[in-house]
């Protein structure tokens, strides 16, 4: 076998082995059709594998009419790959075989390891220590196996009866049942899958040791996960961030629903699931995320062959009305652009089209549309310098060939350095044929026009993913031992609090805490009137619902009642602080997910935070450049930024409040929850009005 000049890039790579073998053994090969044993055996040699296959097999002398060997030793040849298809009682004995006979890598299809319980798990480990200690790799176990498409290879290691033809997309699966469906459905669809793995129970290979595998082959463009939980999330960030840079990185991640999410005192531990967690790390490491499985095949097919879009600027040509504003509304509410067209691109298409046809945006030719006139007005929109991309529609009448159109459509697009997507609303046999004849093209076809503009959606974000620019993390100067003397388990009272802030540079509104009412009268004369009185309970998370708040107290006589009225058996005292007026509420906290690390959260502050959940979520530790994202995700950013001729807030102070709180949160992993709400949010300075923390011990 001739390795390929990607492969000799990389010759000592640990993963080419696993996809660039050039001897397979099949240990468990079986002569029982329907077997996995007999399936990937099978699958070697129907796939056209250019290397050598081994059945292994104590009780045959030939299967598929190969020799059959008893046991791995007995092959004269080195072996590069190994698949396991034994009993899981013999899976250990066959393991130690492979490492005596220098294996490189090996697929453990066999289930009935760590998905069964601790005796399992107590197996696994010990064959993964067996083969690291080997410098062998492993995938598995309980997984389907592994494919490699690409012409000088044509490996199918799996017992998936679906072989896709190749092409610049990598997928890996942790569901096996999941990998089956979606390499049929990407067959079907003409996806080209260069290389698939199942992962199984991730004993060693993982989803980090596949991105950097795929980021450094160049063939590959788009890398496509389906992923039910991240095996170690804060090595995956770093590796994804970066490979990101270079490949477009979709995944389905199951998980969205909240049923598993934990109780929490604070506004920010009741949002902040573990789901939450999830979309922050994707989204801080350039990941697309997606709903469904047919959401990844649209996103996918796009990503994999279309050019970056400059802009979002989105124009519809289409042959019918209807599937038009149902683009039209896909478009808008994707927040694309629907652009005006230019008065010399109208022209030009006046003359190419009939009087009947609308030249406005979307470009509507009317069911007569021939395809001449679908090659020639999408050549001119692709021209126009306020065009983006275009989608386009077709609709068959009865008259024209939908093929013929496409291919119309797939001449005037070739040459284009514009992103052309076809929404061909034709019979399954028809729309087929038109996918085969585009996967020789640049234009991907779908069935409805919102998947088209869901792949067009996905090529904006991934533009604005690689014209993201890198963040810094910045690091403040604090009183580590000032911080640390006040971290004591449970909730923090107002002096703790206080100390903390004042520790790591939080801004805090005038006040402090009261034993009797004259020394509540002090406060309020030392920070100036009109103030507020707040009870001070710890284990009352929400003052205002017991009516602990009172304010716009003027004097001292109102100070001395508010004192009285707040006396409560479980209180450390009166909290006084200065009345502040004016200002825009924000919640900033965060909370600490035992897979995730920190997750801090930002949004519109104030008593309803629950019940808008206008907030936005990060991992820790939070860049300038996410610091500012999370602002305006937030859909109330407009008011923060200043309606109705209202000056904006300083949003400088509100970043370096989000990155202190960050660096607090790295710092103290004991603070098992922090949240500032509100804080008060002015054009020239920004202050905390109430905080509460939670420690653990």
């Amino acid at each position: 076998m001739t390795l390929s000049s990607t492969s000799a890039r990389r010759a000592r790579h640990s993963l080419d082995r696993l996809f660039r073998p050039r001897a397979v053994a099949v240990i468990g090969a079986s002569r029982r059709p329907g077997s996995i044993g007999w399936q990937v055996l099978h699958n070697l040699i129907t796939g056209g594998f250019e290397g050598k296959v081994f059945p292994v097999n104590p009780h045959a002398d030939v299967l598929h009419s190969i020799k059959c060997h008893r046991s791995v030793a007995a092959i004269p040849d080195a072996v590069d790959l190994a698949i396991l298809t034994v009993p899981k009682a013999l899976v250990p004995r066959a393991l130690a075989d492979c490492a005596r006979k220098g294996v490189g890598a090996v697929v453990i299809i066999t289930a009935g390891f760590k998905e069964t319980g601790p005796e399992g798990a107590a197996v696994e480990e010990r064959l993964v220590r067996l083969a690291r200690k080997h410098g062998m790799r492993v995938v598995g176990p309980n997984c389907m196996g592994i494919q490699n498409a690409q012409s000088d290879v044509r490996l199918n290691a799996s017992f998936s009866r679906s072989f896709p033809r190749s092409g610049p997309v990598a997928f890996v699966s942790q569901s096996g049942a999941m990998g089956e469906a979606i390499l049929a459905h990407s067959d079907h669809l003409s996806l080209g899958v260069a290389m698939f793995v199942s992962m199984g129970n991730r004993a060693d290979v993982s989803a980090n040791d596949l991105l950097e595998y795929w980021g450094a082959d160049p063939s590959i463009r788009c890398v496509l996960l389906y992923l039910e939980s991240f095996g170690n999330p804060r090595k995956f960030v770093p590796t994804a961030r970066r490979v990101s840079r270079e490949k477009a990185l979709v995944t389905v991640k199951a998980g969205r629903s909240s049923a598993g999410a934990r109780a929490a005192s604070s506004h920010t531990g009741s949002l902040a699931g573990a789901d939450v967690a999830a979309d922050a790390l994707l989204k801080e490491c350039g990941v697309q995320r997606v709903d469904s499985v047919e959401e990844l095949f649209d996103v996918g097919l796009a990503l994999s062959k279309l050019p970056i879009p400059a802009g979002n600027r989105t124009v519809v040509l289409t042959n019918a009305g209807g599937p038009a504003i149902l683009a039209t509304d896909a478009i808008v509410g994707s927040g694309l652009e629907m652009p005006q067209l230019s008065e010399a691109t109208r022209a030009e298409l006046r003359t190419i089209l009939v009087p009947e046809a609308s030249v406005q945006n979307p470009v509507d030719m009317v069911a007569g549309a021939t395809a001449e006139h679908y090659r020639k007005a999408l050549g001119v929109l692709l021209r126009d310098a306020n065009v983006d991309q275009v989608i386009v529609i077709f609709v068959p009448p009865i008259t024209h060939d939908p093929v013929v159109v496409a291919r119309a459509v797939f001449e005037a697009a070739r040459d284009s350095k514009k992103p052309v997507v076809g929404c061909f609303m034709a019979r399954d046999e028809v729309l087929r044929s038109i996918s085969s004849e585009a996967q020789q093209g640049w234009v991907p076809v779908y069935l409805y026009p919102e998947s088209a503009v869901r792949a067009l959606a996905a090529l904006d974000e991934r533009r604005r993913i690689l014209a993201r620019p890198i963040g810094k993390v910045r690091q403040f100067r604090v009183d580590a031992k000032a911080a640390k003397s006040a971290l004591k388990p449970g909730w923090l009272g107002v002096k703790a609090r206080r100390e903390l802030a004042r520790a790591y540079g939080l801004p805090v509104v005038p006040g402090g805490l009261a034993q009797s009412p004259k020394e509540a009268v002090a406060i309020a004369a030392k920070v100036g009137y009109p103030v507020v009185a707040k009870l001070s309970v710890p284990s009352i998370p929400h003052k205002s619902d017991v009516g602990g708040v009172l304010l716009n107290l003027a004097d001292e006589a109102a100070v001395r009642a508010a004192f009285d009225k707040l006396r409560h058996p479980e209180a450390e005292g009166v909290n006084i602080q200065k009345m502040l007026k004016g200002g825009r509420e924000v919640v900033i906290g965060f909370t600490q997910d035992p897979s995730y690390g920190p997750v801090l959260m930002f949004g519109l502050g104030g008593i309803y935070v629950e019940v808008l959940k206008d907030v936005s979520f990060a991992l820790c530790p939070v860049s300038d450049v996410r610091a500012r994202e999370l602002l305006r995700e937030i859909k109330g950013w407009p008011i923060l930024a200043g309606v109705r001729g209202q000056e904006g807030i300083d949003e400088d102070a509100l970043v370096e409040l989000i990155q202190r709180l960050s660096q607090l949160a790295i710092d103290h992993p004991e603070i098992a929850e922090l949240e500032i709400n509100p804080a008060l949010a002015f054009p020239d300075n920004l202050c905390a009005v109430d905080m509460r923390v939670r420690v653990e011990a």
